[in-house]
């Protein structure tokens, strides 16, 4: 893939996570596709394929009334694409022992993405 297309595969994926779109964000990866999202430099999420992906999505899209990731740098790397994210969200429900519904919370973080077969292969979050 050039990079090109995998900007469009990567924009395409965050203009679906932003509607809450999970088959739009599904019809951009591969069905072996690996996430993992590391927060404070542990992992605490890992999927594998996209029926755990989906399951993933779904609970993050019932977590918020409001979400957007907004990518403010792109970095093309030999093997990957790297994006610096801007992520906003507010919460639709009280969290227990956590935020009250309409908190806002604000992250900053990067995103790397992977490639296969003209799909994303591999995303890792890192905040």
């Amino acid at each position: 893939m050039v990079n090109a297309e995998k900007r469009e595969l990567i924009q395409r994926y965050v203009e679906a996570y932003n509607r809450f779109d999970v088959d739009g964000m599904l019809a951009t990866l591969t069905p072996d596709v690996l996430f993992e999202n590391i927060a404070d430099g542990q992992l605490n999420v890992a999927t594998h394929g996209t029926t755990e992906f989906r399951q993933l999505a779904e609970q993050g899209a019932a977590l918020f009334a409001e979400r957007r990731q907004t990518i403010t740098a792109w970095e093309f790397r030999p093997a990957s694409v790297l994006v610096t994210i801007a992520w906003r969200g507010v919460f639709a429900a009280d969290v227990p022992d956590g935020p009250r519904a309409g908190a806002e919370l604000t992250l900053q973080g990067e995103s790397e993405f992977e490639f296969a077969g003209g799909r994303i292969s591999r995303i890792v979050d890192r905040s």
